[in-house]
């Protein structure tokens, strides 16, 4: 049984309706019932998590109809939920549960600098509203190539790094303002309240710290950038990508930021990935950074989670670091720890029953587990 902090090589998993009730060794293992499952020559351990994707959003084998990631009409779009796009009857939820993916972080693209809401679910179930662990787990924001390309296009800013950044700066300025003149109204009633912003209103909780915000960047320098105005503006922020993080590993562990690594197995199919490397992860977690993988879904199937963390492994990432980036790290970077990513008493039930090593190449679990149903084999 992997927890995973530690490996009992004789362990149970008691649970209690949704919920793990107690682990432990078999010899304090409560008296054997009629249904109980016996797990003898097998690994149990938690459901897989995978910290940024963008599952459900551009749903496999759909083109077009399938594409709801990216509403490019303007730079920022902060009102924008992923619970009102994503489609739970994509296959890819099916494939991913199939390989021990059972929680997810999904949301919109990277297109725009400011392209929505993520939200935080489960992989089992047919309706959104029952899936969600959080409706609002990240507020996205993009730095790079990818928001350039969108607007160079169309010869509207941002068109360059410059233009990304401050296209940023200024709808958080702005929600700032928003937020000093509501509090203002609310202390003074001689004062009238702020006419009501739906785009202003998005961005509250991500300023009172009760959201977080996701950077995608990929340049050591687009990684500074996002980190000069998360201070700025005084965010609980996450790197996404991080691809060039392994070059400045030691700022990034004296910045005590999580990087969200992913994906890997892919190729160099633009500029601002030309040094991309599969030693990314590894270098950071030795640096002591906080480290979890992604897929990047569709950029890499979401069932390739598990597979994603072995390739990290053989290129110098140890596997306690590489079980914990799918598992614990992901938890603790959503503030989910008390629910996701252990097999800890009190956690949700999603778990995997695995024959052999997980993290090789065609391994799946023999059958997963979510909120205590067995939905897999």
């Amino acid at each position: 049984m992997v927890t995973p902090w530690e490996i009992l090589e004789d362990g149970f998993v008691q649970i209690e309706g949704s919920k793990i009730l107690r682990t432990g060794r078999m010899d304090q293992c409560p008296p054997i019932t009629p249904g109980d499952l016996d797990g003898e020559g097998r690994w149990v351990m938690p459901g897989l998590i995978d910290a940024h994707c963008h599952l459900g959003m551009w749903e496999d084998g759909m083109g077009i109809e399938g594409d709801d990631g990216c509403e490019d009409a303007d730079p920022c779009m902060p009102h924008l939920r992923a619970i009102d796009a994503v489609n739970p009857m994509d296959r890819a939820f099916a494939e991913g549960l199939e390989y021990g993916v059972t929680t997810v972080v999904t949301g919109p693209g990277s297109g725009t600098p400011n392209s929505g809401q993520m939200c935080c679910m489960k992989t089992y179930g047919r309706r959104m509203d029952k899936m969600l662990v959080e409706p609002a787990a990240a507020m996205k924001f993009a730095l790079g190539e990818n928001p350039k390309g969108t607007f160079h296009l169309r010869s509207q800013t941002p068109v360059t790094r410059m233009g990304v950044a401050a296209v940023i700066r200024e709808e958080l300025t702005k929600a700032q303002r928003y937020q000093a003149d509501k509090e203002a109204a609310e202390q003074d009633e001689d004062l009238d309240p702020p006419e009501y912003d739906a785009k202003l209103e998005a961005l509250l909780p991500l300023l009172r710290g009760e959201m977080k915000a996701h950077f995608h960047a990929h340049r050591a320098d687009d990684i500074f950038t996002a980190i000069r105005i998360g201070r700025e503006f005084h965010l609980d922020f996450v790197l996404v990508h991080g691809t060039e993080g392994y070059l400045i590993a030691p700022e990034l562990k004296e910045e005590g930021i999580p990087v969200i690594c992913g994906p890997l197995l892919g190729s160099r199919s633009k500029p601002e990935l030309r040094q991309a490397t599969d030693r990314n992860p590894g270098v950071l977690a030795r640096a002591g950074v906080p480290v979890c993988l992604c897929t990047d879904h569709p950029e890499l199937p979401i069932q390739y989670l598990a597979l994603t963390a072995a390739v990290a492994m053989t290129q110098g990432m140890s596997r306690e670091d590489a079980v914990a980036a799918v598992t614990i790290n992901p938890a603790r970077v959503l503030g989910l720890e008390d629910r996701l990513g252990s097999l800890r008493p009190g956690c949700d039930a999603d778990l995997l029953v695995v024959r052999g090593d997980l993290f090789t190449l065609g391994a799946k679990p023999e059958m997963v587990f979510v909120d205590g149903r067995r939905v897999v084999g």
